[in-house]
This record gives structure tokens, sequence and C-alpha cells, in this order.
């Protein structure tokens, strides 16, 4: 299975070099629709903010239909995101996943790492194969109580919020969740983010090498020395970075054996591929780690946002959640793994959030081949397209011409067969998509049915949604007002698993 994959994706065959512009990879690119008023050298830059890439693609998609190109200071390129083109690129016999954009500019700090390698880089696939039994149910199960453990820590700063009359900021609370949720359960660290003021510093510095990718991917060259400044915060975030994760490794290769935890840490320092006996390299396993810990919270920090969010603005939606989590539950002081997964009508919640705000906006394809995608438009082997998932899950030919409201029902299982395949990709697709996908799925259909349980949860008066990019999406300055509910829960530490 791993040789065919790695087969497949044309290990030591990188395709060929000189198609990072559309114009060499589309021979028609006329046919392709671009907007209006483009302007000689600069190209599609009116009316667009450097500081919201994603948004204003969605404006112009919405504009110029299910693929269109965009071109700025001489890059192009082709976007596609109508429901059926989309199809076609899922397919992994013709297309496979391509490293672009904002993604390489993540290369200097998580390298050959799960998500940023080439396809035809042999740690990849080295990596998932030993990687992938660490997702396994059981795994899930082993993490199950340190995610209940950090989700304690939040109902415990969230009830000091609410006795003191105070709102919560969502996404700053989502993401010291998320971070102390991945690294307690993959790497045995503890970064003691509800003990500070501010932010953990490796947030900080996680979220400048996120806003530096998406710069340096808006930005035209010819202004590139305008960033030598912005270049030497991003280096010392990146070094900031490499230290803590080999203080970690470090700290676990200095342990006692007997202290093994059987995580994602472990299989990366002891497991060798279950056929070649191969090993990750040192320098490989940073990378994985560091990958783990930037990707592992900050998309899953985006979802719960969003998630509590539209709670919070439909209490019908968030009554008939909160009751499927009292059935379920019951009187339980906290859930056990398995009951988790009966809380369907939290997870439609959950997976409508993600198809409206998919906190990964977008992925790339390229050709494996030469091939003409939807009849009309011929691509050369290794030419790209960058896959809008956010538009492509609003859609009115798969989602219906409501497709921009707010409607968990879209997932009950009646909706969901009647659906065309390749319509939902928040985690992307094919062998390159999110290997902690089920992860993530379990930790915040948990946390949301833990806040539900315990809280009413109120929107603040006049607040709009805006949505924050740094490659990846988040609500900006989305705060809540807590009430606890009443009597309905015992004041033992509930959540803790213990």
């Amino acid at each position: 299975m791993a040789q065919t994959t790695r087969q497949a994706e044309g290990a030591g065959s990188p395709p060929p070099k000189g198609f990072r512009g559309a114009e060499l990879g589309w021979p028609r690119l006329d046919r392709i629709p671009h907007p209006p008023r483009r302007v000689p050298l600069l190209g599609d830059v009116l009316g667009v903010d450097p500081r919201t890439p994603v948004q204003d693609s969605m404006r112009i998609a919405a504009g110029l239909g299910p693929v269109f190109r965009r071109k700025a200071f001489g890059k192009e390129v082709v976007f596609v995101w109508g429901a059926r083109l989309a199809a076609e690129l899922a397919d992994e016999a013709r297309f496979a996943k391509h490293v672009g954009l904002g993604v390489a500019n993540l290369r200097p700090l998580a390298g050959d790492g799960l998500f940023t390698a080439y396809n035809h880089e042999p740690n990849w696939q080295l990596a998932h194969d030993i990687l992938a039994p660490g997702f396994s149910r059981e795994a899930m199960a082993g993490y199950h109580p340190l995610m209940l453990d950090v989700a304690g820590r939040l109902l415990d700063h969230w009830d000091a919020r609410a006795a003191a009359g105070r709102a919560v900021d969502v996404p700053g609370d989502m993401t010291k969740l998320t971070l102390e949720t991945i690294a307690r359960t993959g790497f045995g660290h503890d970064f003691g983010s509800f003990e500070r003021a501010r932010p953990h510093p490796f947030v900080t510095a996680m979220v400048g090498t996120l806003s530096y990718a998406q710069r340096r991917n808006v930005l035209p060259p010819v202004l590139t020395p305008l960033l030598r400044g912005a270049e030497r915060r991003n280096a010392a975030h990146v070094a900031y970075l490499n230290r803590t994760v080999d203080e970690v490794v470090a700290a676990r290769r200095a342990a006692d054996a007997s202290a093994a935890r059987g995580d994602l840490l472990d299989r990366m320092l002891e497991v060798a591929h279950p056929r070649t006996g191969e090993r990750l390299s040192a320098e490989n396993i940073r990378r994985q780690v560091i990958t783990f810990l930037v990707a592992g919270h900050e998309t899953t920090s985006g979802a719960l946002s969003f998630a509590l969010h539209y709670l919070a603005r439909h209490p019908e939606v968030l009554a008939r959640a909160r009751e499927e989590v009292d059935r379920v539950w019951g009187d339980a002081a906290s859930p056990a793994y398995d009951q988790v997964a009966k809380l369907r009508y939290v997870r439609r919640v959950l997976d409508e959030s993600l198809r409206l705000w998919p906190t990964a906006p977008a992925f790339s394809r390229q050709a494996r081949a030469d091939t003409v995608l939807g009849g009309v438009h011929p691509m050369r082997r290794g030419a790209w397209a960058l896959v809008l998932t956010v538009m492509l899950h609003r859609d009115p030919e798969a989602w219906g011409p409501h497709s921009g409201e707010f409607d968990p029902d879209r997932f009950a299982p009646a909706a969901v067969r009647a659906r065309p395949a390749h319509v939902f990709k928040p985690f992307g697709t094919g062998a390159r998509a999110c290997i902690g996908r089920q992860f993530a799925l379990h930790e915040a259909t948990l946390v949301l049915a833990l806040l539900l349980r315990r809280y009413d949860l109120l929107p603040e008066p006049g607040y709009r949604l805006r949505v924050a990019e740094r490659l990846t999406l988040m609500p900006r300055d989305l705060r809540l007002r807590l009430v606890r509910r009443g009597g309905r829960m015992p004041e033992e530490r509930h959540a803790r698993g213990a």
C-alpha cells in the first residue's frame, strides 16, 4: 500500500519546472475569465485588500463563476470552486497535491513535514505510514482523558470570567485550548497557556510565521526589500519555534524508557516503518512536531470559534444541540470516549460551521499528466489550480439556493446522501488530506458539548462577524458573554476525566 501510494505520487519524479505561473501550464487561459479593469504590469489589483486575499477571491468568484484567474505583479493563478470541476480535481488518478502559494512559504519552518512536503519527497510517505496508527480508534480513546483535562482548564477559566460578569475572548481561548490539547496528547508537553495573561510565545511566533507567509504571498517582488524587518522577525520566530521543539524532543530522549507514553512523539522516536525498517531523521522529527503543533491547533481553534459564533446567533440550534448533549450524556460527570460519537447533531453544527468557513480555506491540485479540465480547459503536466474550498462549500449547484445560510440539517444523513461527492473538503482531499482530521473532530465535538452543557452563550450586542486571514481563517474580535446553567452540573472538576 505504501509503495503503491508513493509511486502514484511520483516519488523521485518532480513535476516540470517553470509552472509556477498559469501561463505555462494552461495553454488556453483565454477561456478562463478574469476580473475587469486589469492594469498593465500590476494585474488585477484594483479594489482588493492584501490583508484579505481569500475574501477578495470569494467576491471575485461570485462574479466570474466556477473557474477564474487572478493576476498580480506578473503572477497568475487559476481558481476553481465549481462542484463538478472540483470533483475532477479530487481524482487521485489525474491530480495530486500541489505545494504552492502560502504553503510553500512555510517550508523554511516545516520543510518536508506532512503538510509542506512535495509529493516526490520520500519523507512524506515514511512519516505518514509511521504516524497513521497514532490516529487509530485505540489511540484516540487514549487521548480522550487528556482532552477532558485540558477542557477542564478552559471551563475553570470561563467560570471565573462568568462569575465576574466579563465576556470571553473566544479565538484566544480556543487557541489556548487546542495548543494545550495537541501538545499534551501528542508530545507530553504543557505550555501552561491558561496560567498566562498573554498568549504563550509559541503562539506569538506561530501567528507571526503564518502572517509572514501570507504577506510573502501577496506582496509583489519589487517590494520585497520592504520586508527586511519582517524577515528578521520571522527568522527570530522560526528560531524560537525550532528551539522550543528541540527542547521538547530532548526532554523525551532524556527520559527513562519506562516513561514511554505511546504518543506521536514516541512513535517518531522509536517506531520504524513496518515494511522497510526506515526511521525518521532527527531533522524530520523536528519538522513533523512543528507541523502538528502549528497545524494541529490553529485550524481546530478557528473551527471551534466559528461554531460558537453560530451557536450564539442561533438559539434554536443551540437549544437542540444542548438537548442532545443532556440526553446522550445524562448525569455522567464526564463523557466516555464512545459517547462523543453519539452527538450527531453537535457534529452537524461543527460540520456546517466548517462548510461556511473552512479554516483551511483552499488547497492546490496539480496535473499528473497532460489533461483537460471539464472538457474545456487543457492543462499540461505540473499545471495546478487553487481549489477555493470556502466557495466550493457555497456552490448553489451542490448546496441549494440558500447556500450562504447556516443550517446544520444540511448534514442530516439523507441530505448528505443526496449531494454529489467531493463537495465538502474542510481537510483537503486524497492521499494528502489531513492525517489528524478525526483527532480534530473528536476534540472539537467534545469541547462544544462541554460548553453547551455548562453555559448559555450570549453574543455581544452589535457584533458583526469579521474574518481574519493568516493562511488560516479565524473570527476577528469575537467575544461571548456566559451565563452558568442553573443546577445542571456537579461542581466537582467534571471535565478532568479523573
